[in-house]
């Protein structure tokens, strides 16, 4: 999993609506939004950038498993 999120890129894009309605309802929520690499969202031209969905899902399931193993210790 570190490996991955040395690769990553940190910045801000105009994304996210989830966190930002959630954020609304819950002041001083800390969240995140992330995912593969999608163009032209909520559109007819709508796709993903397939090569970008298994690091996605690498991390994901890396950052529940150790999600995980603090709820076990």
């Amino acid at each position: 999993m570190c490996a991955l999120l040395l690769l990553g890129q940190v910045g801000a894009i105009h994304a996210g609506l989830e966190c930002g309605i959630i954020g609304a309802k819950f002041p001083g929520l800390d969240s995140v939004s992330f995912g593969p690499t999608i163009r032209g969202a909520h559109s007819p031209d709508e796709c993903c950038q397939i090569s970008t969905v298994e690091p996605f899902w690498k991390l994901t399931k890396g950052v529940l498993e150790r999600l995980a193993d603090v709820r076990k210790a």
